[in-house]
């Protein structure tokens, strides 16, 4: 929501209590007509405010106030923003631009299908100490087997990095839950959001969000790419039609908020996608080019309106799409590349300033048009934080250390990416 900052009263206030008012209705007035949403009172956000207890807990966790946190380590107290500044100061190029890498665990662990985690994994992330690692189907044999391999890989990652890896996976429900519709885990199954969308309940989509957050987090996952936050406005749209909770944005905004704060509520970090939204697209950036033919003015009011109450309700990361937006960028450069996209719209007029993780970039809508190092670098440039499953991760890792280099990309926005991974790691509770 809109909230306007009361300056102190002084005695004039009181003296003039005509003006006073008239002074408050002005600026009302100014703050919804400035506000990203446009100048119509309809067309505010009309999100529910956490309640005094959900923003305790958001605040414990850390996704509010993080430089009051303070954080006890070998008995001696810091700020949150302290600490990560002296983990910066002992941070190497090579181990920042590693934490910008969300790999499999094949692209480090040398191996066809992991599904252990064994010595070779160990030198993998010494070698390459990356952010995060992401599980598919291959990976996940038993219940069993998943937590004893994630456990494993948890210690591996501390152990290379001294800081927590993030374990993720593509889990939103329905079609795609690559836990839940594996008959060897015995876990309560959650509809697609499609349905739970149909329903209208708010209620129903919190309790999907922690009844798979609560199998996440038994098996040891920390991160889920989910949930959809796309408006499926397009009828001809088969790639997001069941994955959407539908055609409303605010619906779809309420909606992908209970199933955060379910995630969350659970241990688990929730990722918003596919900014600036899929559900308008006709194209699958699975297979190649995919565009909106709407205008900024129009996308605030539809698509983007999910990604600006994420915004304002402090959601951890958001995932940037491969998807085009002519109209708004003036050329067919994917959104997951794109600064006037990433920086100026998602940060700047949206006021986003969580992780930003880009779509994997091993998909046709990327690979098709540029190499892995242009890609990563472009990502970089354009005010990503993190990359997902590049088509050649040496590649990309190098193409970012060499940009480094040579000041194509400058250290302190390297810094400024890595700032905000730290801002959530060091505050993940590890057991």
């Amino acid at each position: 929501m809109f909230k306007i900052r009361k300056k102190k009263r002084g005695r004039s206030y009181y003296l003039f209590p005509m003006a006073w008012v008239a002074v408050l209705t002005g600026v009302i007035f100014i703050g919804v007509y400035n506000s990203p949403l446009g100048n119509e009172p309809d067309q505010q956000i009309k999100a529910d405010e956490p309640s005094q207890a959900e923003q305790k807990d958001k605040k414990e966790t850390g996704y509010e106030d993080e430089g009051k946190k303070r954080i006890t380590e070998n008995g001696t107290e810091y700020k949150l923003e302290e600490k990560i500044d002296n983990w910066l100061e002992t941070m190497t190029l090579e181990e920042k631009t590693a934490q910008l890498f969300v790999v499999t665990p094949e692209t480090i662990g040398g191996e066809e299908a992991v599904d252990q985690a064994g010595e070779t994994l160990l030198q993998g992330l010494r070698e390459y100490p990356v952010g995060g690692l992401v599980y598919f189907s291959q990976n996940l044999i038993s219940p069993e087997q998943t937590r004893g391999m994630l456990n494993k890989t948890r210690a591996y990652g501390k152990r290379a990095a001294g800081l927590p890896l993030f374990l993720c996976v593509d889990e939103e429900g329905g079609t795609v839950a690559r836990i839940g519709n594996n008959p060897e885990f015995s876990v309560d199954k959650v509809e697609d959001m499609e349905q739970i969308g149909g329903k209208q309940d708010r209620k129903a989509a919190y309790e999907a969000g922690k009844t798979i957050g609560n199998y996440l987090s038994d098996l040891g996952f920390n991160l889920d790419f989910a949930p959809v936050a796309d408006v499926f406005t397009n009828p001809d749209n088969q790639v997001v039609k069941k994955r959407s909770f539908g055609s409303d944005p605010q619906l779809v905004s309420d909606m992908a908020y209970q199933v955060e704060k379910g995630l969350s509520d659970c241990g688990i970090l929730g990722v918003y996608k596919h900014f600036p939204g899929h559900g308008a697209t006709s194209g699958d950036t699975h297979e190649g080019y995919a565009y909106t033919e709407k205008e900024l003015e129009e996308m605030l009011h539809t698509d983007l309106l999910p990604f600006f109450q994420a915004s304002e309700q402090k959601v951890p990361l958001i995932m940037a799409g491969h998807i085009g937006a002519p109209k708004v960028t003036g050329n067919d450069m994917p959104s997951s590349l794109s600064y006037t996209m990433i920086t100026e719209v998602l940060r700047e007029k949206l006021g986003y300033d969580g992780i930003v993780i880009t779509d994997a970039l091993n998909m046709g809508a990327i690979q098709e048009q540029y190499d892995s190092a242009q890609a990563c670098v472009m990502a970089v440039k354009a005010g990503a934080d993190m990359l997902l499953m590049p088509a050649d991760f040496e590649a990309g890792y190098k193409g970012i250390l060499e940009a480094v280099e040579t000041g194509t990309i400058t250290e302190d926005r390297l810094d400024e990416s890595v700032r905000r991974i730290l801002r959530i790691k060091l505050n993940l509770t590890e057991d």
